[in-house]
């Protein structure tokens, strides 16, 4: 007994062998998995951290886009651009123009009631036309009477001067660029800026030097602003526009914000940046919005304001030519009158244009005074420090999820999950930004949702292609192929190695087995063997069996295992069925050469038996050679069935325990018989045929004459048995009739006592 005991245990350690080198390969292949995507996240995380340009310029790429589907709605505000446009220099002449005639213009438009006028034009150089210059040129050129010709010019009037007086009687912003340029030229302030929280200055980038107008110039003005479009680091398309400017000691106000300073007769701003009462910390400097008299505008951290564009439009334009033109009066009166004026370029040849969002370029005097309406509109497109921490956020939750959902349920679901949420995420984006003007990026986060999906399935992919090759190298050959696909696919439905499962075992064995070896030479007798067993193993697998072993002649097979079959009985007695096809088939066409030998009996003869309970199956053998077997009574009973088909000349046999659980198959009850090792009779009975027998009115006959002889043979009754018999006989087809002749020496018996 405890030797007995022993051996099941060691028999049960060997059996759990391969499925603990396959529940290996399945966490490995998890935590493998689960290693990629936290690399990934982390990788992509820091990138998404660290925000180098590529990723920047992805955003705002998507951004753009959400600007030319939903533009900023042009409304007429007094705000108009005085376009020196190719109309106005072909009527005056290429640029520079005389200061006399910008002194002209400032005239007419102060005459024409404008609020304030700003320039954006720099006047760095004096007026090459002024008089003064030409008395320089004419006294180095040693012309004729030019004593009388210096007296003529120097009586006229100086063209700066004549440009600065100008200026000084009217409200006129100059400006100037900054530049990474050191230089000491810094233009005088007129705007008082106070702060309110982080001194502005330990937040902007300082310039180091500038482009301005000449002091003539600034001394008249009423407010100076920087013209630059974008920060001293960046070019191309124009989104932000610093609204701020600093040397690290001053701090300066932009074109736009001065105008519209000047035009409210406010003597300052106010900068608001962290540190400010009733400001969270975030933990660094950063500007947060600005105020201009009535007005308050959102800063970004580094003090520059999003432009939200509208489409650019000839309503915004006036020509100078047509202020200039007195005929015009009553067209361009009410189009200045307390107007903001930006006074700028639009000619091709004076190379003052940007991208935009919108795409085309536009004159940058029109970015200016697009900033101007939307501050004046109070519509603006904002983007927060906090949406960084989210988007970082929404990357690792993103990742996490869809690493998650390819683990739980597979790459196909992730994908179409991984869509919708894609989709979600771009709704939501798009709906911050046309509801709410806030600029939330959803496409890294996808991005890096797509990288882990790429990273975990190709783990899992890779790591699936180890367990096929596992498991067709472990159940290839003796597992149907429709159950080797599936147990490829899903190898974590199996349960290996000593488990207990309810399965259905089949034994078949050639009758007359020795007289047909003892007849044959060796060659002749494997090549026998492999010309029938091959058709009889398709017969199985074709029904989903299991193939366990080759003994010699015999088969076993069973049902239910590694690979769940919900019909397992049923599907055993159908492939006994085919196998009885199969062997008759070759019968008659003597595939064996055993009539044309002249054997006496031609015909190769097999015995099924099927049972179906628990029985122990799983791997059993060493860690170099296993083969994946079934054992326990069940498997006992259904050899001991097999063997007793021989004594009741009945080719296929099948346990009560088979017969209960049956569908489609018609039986027949072969008695009762003591099987080797059981102190109970176990009652079997035979296969006659398939569903199409099982239902016919024939077999419905047959079955009744059929319990009417077994009880005549039990009771004892000869001639009732006897009558019984003949016509069972008359009903059963050829594949019973050696049952029944069995039957009949029993009945002969009778008549003897």
């Amino acid at each position: 007994m405890k030797a007995a005991t022993r051996l099941r245990s060691t028999l049960r350690v060997r059996t759990m062998l391969a499925w603990a080198r396959l529940r290996r390969l399945t966490r490995n292949k998890n935590l493998r998995a689960v290693g990629a995507a936290i690399a990934t996240l982390v990788l992509l995380t820091s990138l998404r951290a660290y925000d180098p340009r590529i990723v920047t310029e992805l955003k705002e790429r998507t951004f753009d886009t959400y600007q030319r589907l939903k533009p900023r709605a042009y409304t007429d505000l007094p705000v108009r651009i005085v376009d020196i446009d190719e109309a106005s220099i072909s009527e005056y002449g290429q640029w520079p123009w005389p200061r006399t005639r910008l002194a002209a213009l400032t005239r007419r438009l102060a005459d024409l009631g404008a609020g304030v006028i700003a320039y954006d034009v720099i006047f760095s150089e004096p007026d090459r036309t002024t008089p003064s210059r030409l008395v320089d040129d004419l006294r180095d050129s040693g012309a004729p009477d030019l004593d009388q010709t210096m007296k003529l010019l120097a009586n006229l009037p100086d063209h700066d001067q004549a440009f600065a007086d100008a200026i000084g009687k009217t409200g006129v912003v100059l400006g100037f660029a900054a530049t990474r340029a050191a230089n000491d030229n810094r233009p005088p302030g007129r705007a008082g800026v106070a702060f309110v929280g982080v001194n502005p200055t330990k937040v902007l980038a300082p310039f180091h030097g500038t482009v301005s107008s000449l002091p003539i110039f600034n001394e008249k003005a009423a407010g100076i602003g920087g013209i630059n479009l974008s920060s001293l680091d960046r070019g191309g398309i124009v989104r932000r526009v610093p609204m701020v400017f600093s040397d690290g000691v001053s701090i300066y106000p932009s074109l736009a914000i001065e105008a519209l300073r000047v035009a409210q007769n406010q003597k300052s701003i106010i900068v608001r940046g962290t540190g400010a009462s009733g400001d969270s910390d975030t933990g660094h400097d950063a500007l947060i919005d600005m105020r201009v008299g009535a007005f308050k505008l959102p800063l970004t951290s580094n003090g520059e304001s999003r432009i939200y564009f509208s489409r650019d439009r000839p309503q915004r334009y006036v020509s100078v030519k047509d202020i200039l033109d007195p005929a015009k009066e009553a067209t361009v009166k009410p189009l200045i009158d307390g107007a903001i004026v930006l006074v700028g370029a639009s000619a091709a040849g004076l190379m003052d244009s940007r991208a935009t969002p919108l795409g085309g370029p536009v004159p940058g005097v029109a970015i200016q005074a697009q900033l101007i309406e939307q501050i004046l509109a109070q519509d603006f497109i904002e983007r927060p420090d906090w949406t960084n921490g989210l988007e970082i956020v929404l990357t690792v939750l993103f990742g996490a999820l869809v690493a998650g959902l390819v683990l739980m349920f597979g790459a196909r679901f992730s994908f179409y999950a991984g869509v919708v949420g894609f989709v979600a995420g771009l709704a939501g984006s798009w709906i911050a930004f046309s509801q709410f003007r806030l600029l939330i990026d959803p496409i890294f986060p996808s991005l890096a949702a797509l990288a882990v999906y790429i990273a975990v399935e190709r783990v899992l992919h890779v790591a699936s292609d180890r367990e096929k090759k596992f498991v067709r190298q472990a159940f290839g050959q003796y597992l149907a192929p429709e159950l080797l696909t599936q147990l490829e696919n899903s190898p974590q439905g199996m349960r290996l190695g000593g488990e207990s499962r309810d399965i259905s075992v089949m034994f078949m064995d050639v009758r007359g087995f020795t007289p047909i070896s003892e007849a044959l030479t060796a060659t002749e007798l494997v090549d026998f063997i492999n010309t029938l067993l091959a058709p009889l193993s398709d017969a199985i697998q074709d029904e989903l069996g299991t193939i366990d072993k080759y003994i010699g002649d015999s088969i076993m097979a069973f049902w239910n295992a590694p690979v769940d079959v919900s019909d397992h009985a049923t599907r055993a007695c159908q492939a006994s069925l085919k196998m009885r096809a199969a062997l008759g088939a070759l019968n008659d066409a003597d595939v064996f050469g055993f009539s044309a030998r002249g054997f006496d009996d031609s015909r190769v003869k097999i015995g099924v038996g099927i049972n179906a309970g628990l029985a122990c199956v799983g791997n059993m053998g060493s860690q170099r050679r296993f083969n994946y077997s079934a054992m326990g009574d069940v498997v006992n009973v259904a050899a001991r069935i097999e063997s007793a088909s021989k004594a009741l000349n009945v080719d296929l046999l099948v346990s009560e325990d088979v017969a209960r659980r049956v569908k489609g198959i018609a039986l027949l009850e072969a008695g009762e018989i003591l099987l080797k090792g059981k102190s109970r009779p176990t009652k079997i009975y035979a296969i006659a045929g398939d569903d199409t027998m099982a239902g016919s009115p024939e077999f419905a006959e047959l079955k009744r004459h059929h319990g009417a002889l077994l009880t005549a043979i039990k009771t004892g009754e000869g001639p009732e048995a006897t009558v019984a018999l003949a016509r069972c006989q008359e009903l059963a087809g050829e594949d019973m009739q050696d049952f029944y002749h069995r039957l009949a020496e029993q009945i002969t018996s009778l008549h003897a006592t």
